[in-house]
């Protein structure tokens, strides 16, 4: 049978039990049809990248699914049912991995707060100073503008002298009842 990964997003609001709930009903659907769902897992609420039907993050759950195509296509016919569910892919793939997802290492690399080999403050040096905030930047403390010439020609474009004060206009016929 071929194998898929399948990841879905569920609104912000549904909480983790009815993530799971829909996770198992949608794991059933396969079975149903002749396949198996070999991993899931749920990855967590993320922030979206802009908004979906006026959500901003989104429950996200990915599925390893062994099983035939009309399974995969009554699954992902329920899902665009489901008002729960925002969005869904599914890609067919040549092997599962073996190892959790991408994600999930993700995830437990945020929880441990490995860095790798920098150290205490590593290569980045001491903080404050040289930075955009705050820092020293030179010339007064104030904008980098104030500390450049003042321009040739007196300060307009092209170096043209000015054209000195503008005719009076015309005056308005605004009053009611006169037609211009």
């Amino acid at each position: 049978m071929p194998l898929y990964e399948h990841v879905f997003m569920t609104r912000q609001d549904v909480s983790n039990q009815q993530v799971e709930t829909l996770t198992k009903e949608f794991t059933d659907v396969i079975t149903e049809g002749g396949g198996t769902v070999t991993k899931s897992e749920y990855w967590g609420l993320k922030g979206l990248a802009y908004k979906i039907k006026k959500n901003r993050k989104a429950h996200f759950s990915l599925l390893n699914i062994d099983a035939p195509p009309a399974a995969v296509a009554e699954m992902e016919r329920r899902m665009g049912i489901q008002t729960d569910i925002l969005r869904f892919i599914t890609i067919k793939v040549e092997e599962h991995e073996t190892e959790p997802s991408a994600m999930m290492r993700k995830q437990d690399r945020d929880e441990r707060g490995d860095r790798g080999d920098r150290g205490d403050r590593g290569d980045r040096g001491p903080r404050g100073g040289g930075g955009f905030r705050g820092g020293d930047r030179g010339g007064d403390g104030g904008s980098t503008f104030r500390s450049r010439p003042p321009r040739e020609g007196g300060g307009f474009r092209d170096g043209d002298a000015p054209r000195g004060p503008r005719p009076p206009r015309p005056p308005r016929n605004d009053t009611p009842g006169s037609e211009g």
